[in-house]
């Protein structure tokens, strides 16, 4: 059984800043996503990632705030979605990350 696509969503503001994200329900839980739930969610701004989340192979759940990489604690897809967009709404007003 393949991964199933569970949320996809990508949207370009009228700056031509780009959100991308997208979520899998894996088939089975593996030892670097235990939750069994495989995501890469991003935010470009002038063609460069300035925040991303993401559970690579082998790296597990993290988040890029420009080059700096952070361990993230993944509580659910619900709170995932809820900290990106916090993430982004914070780097518009200008808020260091």
């Amino acid at each position: 059984m393949p991964a199933e696509l569970i949320v996809y969503k990508k949207v370009v503001d009228e700056l031509g800043n780009i959100m991308e994200i997208k979520a899998w329900q894996l088939p089975e839980i593996t030892s670097d996503k235990q939750h069994g739930i495989k995501y890469s969610m991003v935010y470009i701004v002038n063609y460069e990632r300035v925040i991303g989340y993401d559970n690579a192979e082998g790296k597990g759940d993290h988040r890029h705030y420009g080059k700096t990489e952070k361990h993230y604690e993944f509580k659910g897809i619900d709170q995932l979605l809820e900290d990106f967009y916090n993430d982004i709404e914070q780097y518009k007003r200008g808020v260091k990350l």
